[in-house]
C-alpha cells in the first residue's frame, strides 16, 4: 500500500488539483474544473480531500458532499503513474469517513459510461450497481 497522508484541500492546492484531474481524464466539456473546485470548498456540505505522497506530491483525491440525506464521491482520482497502489482506495475510505463523520448514512457515486473500467474498481471495494433511472434538465444553453 501506497503511503500517503490525506488532509483537505487548501485554496493553494487547486492548480495540483485542477491537473491531477486533467491527467486523469475527468474534465468534460462541460465541467469548470477550477470553479467546480472552489465550489467544493466553499460549501460547509463538501469539501476536497487530497493524498499527498511523502515527497509532499498530491497523488489522489476525492470531492465528498452531502444533501442532508445522501452522500455522493466525485473527482476520485489517482496520479497515473501511481495507479494500482491503493490511492484509489484510501481516497475513497477518506470520503466515506468524511461522511460519516457528518452523519450521512448512504454515499453514491456515478460513473459515466465512458469509464467502465473503474466499475470493477467500486464494486471491489464494495459498491453496487443500483436499478436507478438518472434524470437531467440542462439549466444553460
Amino acid at each position: 500500500m501506497f503511503s500517503l497522508s490525506i488532509r483537505c484541500a487548501s485554496a493553494d492546492d487547486e492548480e495540483d488539483i485542477v491537473a491531477l484531474w486533467r491527467a486523469c481524464g475527468l474534465q468534460t466539456s462541460y465541467n469548470d474544473l477550477a470553479q467546480d473546485f472552489r465550489v467544493a470548498r466553499a460549501k460547509p456540505n463538501s469539501d476536497i480531500l487530497v493524498g499527498v505522497s511523502t515527497e509532499k506530491r498530491i497523488v489522489g483525491s476525492v470531492m465528498a458532499g452531502h444533501d442532508g440525506h445522501r452522500g455522493w464521491l466525485y473527482y476520485v482520482a489517482t496520479a497515473p503513474d501511481c495507479q494500482l497502489q491503493g490511492i484509489g482506495r484510501q481516497m475513497v475510505a477518506a470520503g466515506e469517513q468524511w461522511l460519516r463523520e457528518r452523519r450521512v448514512v448512504k454515499v453514491m457515486l456515478l460513473v459515466r459510461d465512458t469509464n467502465k473500467q473503474v466499475v470493477d474498481f467500486y464494486r471491489h471495494i464494495g459498491f453496487e450497481a443500483v436499478p436507478r433511472i438518472v434524470m437531467q434538465k440542462w439549466l444553460v444553453e
